[in-house]
């Protein structure tokens, strides 16, 4: 049933880079977390009508091809972005990140503020490069990773990754709504403003939506063109992601 889901969105492909498509309307580029592909916003791609959806695979996932280099940083994928979005002709966007995903919205937005005109961060990741133990959570992690596989590990932590199981989603499906402690919500809303007001007057004004269990919002200037309607209260973690995804992007009337 989920396979036929997924095959109503068929892989497209551009350059080295694959991807899925639905809608019409604002440009929303999905980007997916580690782990996952473009086929974990099926949700958003069958349900957000009056939008154009774009979830592409990630250098190295999918059918995307991998990065030249061997340890890519946030601002590898940042360029390889860039240049898909460049093929595509988008220069004013709505940037949806999950995960690590919303690693790569950030270092678009810093490199790019001119065509980012929001951006929603889903779960935002938050790395372990300030951490002292860090090669230790590395070593972790590819261990659980060659002891499972891929499903195993998918399995395993799916429920510690999925806010509100009651929601419906089906166990160790690769579906958004990833939930991150909320101590570093405002840490990375505050980061992601500073990447979209970087350059001043060079940004046509834009917003940012962080989702860390429930939605908090940032606006970066009085030129944003959404407002933070999932910042009311009683708009957080209890929502289905579809919903909570929906309120973020929703524009002004």
């Amino acid at each position: 049933m989920l396979d036929e889901r997924i095959a109503k969105f068929p892989p497209r492909t551009s350059k080295t880079i694959s991807y899925r498509e639905s809608g019409a309307g604002q440009s929303l580029v999905l980007l997916h977390g580690i782990g996952s592909s473009s086929a974990s916003w099926l949700c958003q791609l069958e349900s957000l009508k009056g939008y154009r959806l774009i979830a592409w695979d990630a250098p190295g996932y999918g059918e995307s091809e991998f990065l030249p280099a061997a340890s890519p940083r946030a601002s590898d994928y940042a360029q390889a972005l860039h240049e898909f979005l460049e093929r595509l002709l988008l220069k004013d966007v709505v940037l949806v990140g999950n995960s690590l995903g919303c690693l790569m919205a950030t270092a678009y937005a810093a490199a790019h503020p001119e065509r980012v005109r929001s951006m929603v961060l889903l779960g935002p990741a938050g790395g372990y490069g300030a951490l002292p133990d860090r090669e230790e959570k590395l070593r972790g992690r590819l261990q659980q990773l060659e002891e499972l596989g891929p499903e195993g590990l998918a399995r395993e932590r799916s429920p510690t990754l999925v806010a509100n199981p009651a929601a419906g989603l089906p166990a160790g499906g690769a579906l958004p709504g990833a939930r991150a402690p909320g101590g570093g919500c405002a840490q990375v809303r505050e980061e992601g403003a500073d990447c979209l007001r970087q350059r001043g007057p060079h940004h046509a004004g834009g917003e940012l939506q962080a989702a860390c269990g429930g939605i908090s919002a940032r606006r970066v200037s009085n030129a944003a063109r959404h407002r933070p309607r999932a910042a009311r209260r009683g708009a957080g973690a209890d929502q289905p992601a579809d919903r909570r995804l929906r309120a973020a992007i929703a524009p002004t009337s």
